[in-house]
């Protein structure tokens, strides 16, 4: 029955991440943690699984509707998730081992999602100006950044990333998407590839996998779909509504936990 539930929840979550860009583990880790069946890290991995798989699917269709990609841009930011996805496996396996319980873990990584939602929900209502910055190491940066973030809140992505790209280097919106799936997609590529080769696989019920695997490949390509069908200003209106959705949930799962 969990297996079913989870399959429904990232058909959702991932056909809403990939028109938004945010990933669908924005919303996959607090409505898992809200049903609060598995441990903290288990629904960390298991949305890690499901936002890489719905980010393959995402790009590869989102290329083939046509979508314009500055690939050297893309490289340069990838380059930063990747190793961000690796400090914040690092991070969120050093905060597992001090708090085996894993409340103040969850608690930690509310706060951070709750801190980038109002953040991201700010900037959808322009509250500040793009900039056009051309640095290299802020590429790097950006995407080490939202890399970081991704893997150690558990959420493979995130508003933050498609607000963020925008502000820093004046992308559109639906642009923006895309160059944060590709971010996402490396970054969780490094979290989840750490985890099986040097983690304990025991701790995680595998079986879930059978259904989390098939749900974000159909979700990815759902949300690509209707992507390459709905205008900027839809997919921001879109982008708003996911904000506060995850923000209610986050808000009630942190006064839950505490």
């Amino acid at each position: 029955m969990i297996g079913i539930i989870y399959f429904l929840v990232i058909v959702f979550a991932n056909s809403i991440g990939a028109i938004s860009g945010m990933g669908g583990g924005v919303i996959i880790k607090p409505v898992f943690d809200l049903i609060h069946v598995h441990s903290v890290a288990a629904i960390s991995f298991y949305s890690s699984v499901a936002v890489l798989t719905m980010s393959v699917v995402s790009t590869s269709k989102q290329l083939k509707n046509g979508i314009e990609v500055n690939w050297p841009f893309a490289i340069q930011i990838s380059v930063g998730a990747v190793i961000g996805g690796l400090l914040g496996n690092v991070v969120f396996e050093n905060m597992l081992s001090l708090f085996p319980g894993g409340r103040e873990v969850q608690l930690v990584q509310i706060g951070l999602t709750v801190v980038t939602l109002i953040f991201s929900f700010l900037y959808s209502k322009n509250w500040w100006q793009n900039y056009r910055f051309e640095s290299l190491f802020l590429k790097i940066g950006a995407g080490l950044l939202l890399g970081f973030l991704a893997s150690l809140l558990g959420i493979g992505g995130g508003p933050i990333n498609v607000a963020l790209l925008m502000l820093l280097f004046n992308i559109p919106i639906k642009q923006a998407t895309v160059y944060s799936i590709i971010t996402i997609f490396f970054s969780q590529l490094s979290k989840v590839s750490t985890i099986v080769l040097t983690g304990d696989m025991n701790r995680y019920d595998l079986s879930m996998l059978f259904y989390i695997i098939p749900a974000a490949i159909l979700g990815g390509f759902l949300g690509s779909y209707i992507s390459g069908k709905v205008s900027d200003k839809t997919v921001n209106q879109v982008y708003q509504f996911v904000i506060i959705l995850v923000l209610l949930i986050n808000l009630y799962n942190g006064w839950s936990v505490w």
